[in-house]
């Protein structure tokens, strides 16, 4: 049955609807499918560094965003392991797509995938016992509604105690969703920007809220395939609903909106979130709305947009009051050019930052363009214009330091990441296979003092214009 043929029926026979609509979502027997890749036996460990989060617009894995959380959550040093959360398994292809992406990433012992598609499979003893014995636990994408299910679940605190003890957590797509604590849960049916903006109660809105509290994430009400799929206008419903009805603290809500096609949004023990791959915006409704009421369309003056590009980074924990466009809504019609503005005002790299740039020529060590006074988390941009072009950025590392460099590579040609000493030798290298394949590396200085390191950028294969953007990070 489609639920919004509904629309105009009693409410007896769409609360009948909508409760037969979730239990065919979530078949009492289904038997709850474990498939596990990499070592049959889960590392021990004393301590782990983080708490990191990745925050997905899709659901497939972002790989260079998944290797910064592996690395910061075990310190640059051993392995961890993964537990993947689905709430239906694929309908074609491999069962466990996620874990294929994750068991190939340097760092990682073992991936465990979990397919659960009924409510009290948040019980089952051995899921909970697998989840607690992780050090991330990634939600995949597809209904959050099962997800939302779950709370009060032994599900529930398993994951909590992931973080709790230095690990992490993270999703695409619905698992984005699920990962904010204002969680817009798609129970009854999912609605659009032009829907929501007709009228913020519209019944294809409803919120979990109380189940994931991540530190210096509070306020916030995910959203996915951002502009792809136009969601900005509902984020700004969902942010007008959440101060009105009080769901967000001090009388201000956040909206995290990510695009789907590789972008993740990172977020550090810190509170310090980086962009990887496509844009991400941040929506702020700091102040009641002028109206917003049950059928009746939507006034709201001055929301504030962050536009995090690639590279950039955003302070979740000491939040910005610079570096935002404005935006409103009046009697549901939404301003135009919502997905790009001039800031207000500016306020560095809050918001996005501008990247460093190369500078041709810059295919040696001699003519390396200077990051040694890049900020971290930072970012190096180019492109590889010829077949056989390299770009070398030079960079300082202290001792004890760990530097980590995630490239998105676009889709035109493959490109291979190597870091270098200061005689040019490669200490560690990343070169996997494909056009458009991402490339990750770390490194940790063991000796005392400072010294000189390099990155090199090279093209294997392809060229083009489109832009490379590597993120480094000191630790």
């Amino acid at each position: 049955m489609h639920l919004r043929s509904l629309r105009f029926a009693s409410a007896g026979v769409v609360l009948t609807a909508v409760a037969s609509a979730l239990i065919a979502q979530q078949p009492a027997h289904a038997a709850a499918e474990r498939i596990r890749l990499g070592s049959p036996s889960d590392v021990t460990r004393a301590s782990w560094n983080g708490p990191a989060f990745t925050m997905n617009g899709a659901g497939a894995v972002v790989p260079a965003s998944m290797t910064r959380a592996v690395d910061e959550i075990r310190g640059g040093t051993g392995t961890l392991d993964v537990v993947v959360l689905s709430g239906s398994a694929p309908t074609s292809g491999s069962r466990t797509p996620e874990c294929d992406a994750i068991t190939g990433l340097t760092g990682v012992n073992s991936c465990t995938t979990w397919t659960l598609t009924a409510a009290d499979d948040g019980n089952n003893s051995q899921v909970n016992a697998d989840v607690r014995n992780a050090e991330f636990v990634y939600f995949a994408g597809g209904d959050q509604c099962r997800y939302a299910a779950w709370k009060g679940t032994a599900l529930e605190a398993s994951v909590e105690s992931v973080v709790a003890k230095g690990g992490g957590s993270g999703g695409g797509s619905a698992g984005h969703h699920i990962n904010s604590p204002i969680v817009y849960d798609a129970c009854n049916g999912s609605v659009t920007s032009a829907e929501a903006l007709a009228n913020p109660y519209d019944r294809y809105i409803s919120f979990t809220t109380g189940m994931f509290q991540w530190a210096n994430y509070g306020g916030v009400v995910n959203d996915s395939h951002f502009v792809t799929r136009d969601r900005m206008g509902r984020t700004m419903s969902f942010l007008a609903r959440a101060v009105k009805d009080g769901l967000a603290p001090g009388g201000a809500a956040w909206g995290v909106g990510v695009e789907e096609g590789g972008g993740s949004l990172f977020l550090d023990r810190n509170g310090t979130a980086t962009q990887y791959g496509k844009d991400a915006y941040v929506v702020l409704a700091d102040h009641q709305p002028e109206q917003a009421v049950d059928r009746k369309p939507l006034t709201y003056s001055g929301f504030k947009i962050w536009r995090l590009t690639p590279g950039s980074t955003f302070d979740f924990k000491n939040r910005p009051t610079c570096g935002y466009y404005l935006r409103s809504v009046t009697n549901g019609v939404a301003d135009g050019n919502l997905y790009n503005g001039t800031p207000v005002t500016t306020c560095g790299s809050q918001g996005g930052g501008a990247p460093l740039a190369e500078s041709e020529p810059n295919d040696t060590r001699d003519t390396a363009d200077d990051a040694t006074a890049l900020a971290s988390p930072g970012s190096l941009t180019g492109s590889m214009k010829s077949t056989g072009d390299r770009d070398y950025f030079k960079l300082s590392l202290a001792s004890g330091r760990t530097a980590s460099v995630n490239c998105a590579v676009p889709s035109a040609y493959d490109a291979d990441l190597y870091w270098l000493d200061a005689n040019g030798s490669t200490l560690t290298r990343s070169v996997n296979d494909g056009a458009g394949t991402d490339e990750s590396l770390s490194f940790t200085r063991t000796a005392s003092g400072t010294d000189t390191y390099y990155v090199d950028v090279e093209a294997y294969s392809g060229s083009g214009t489109a832009a490379y953007t590597c993120t480094v990070t000191k630790s």
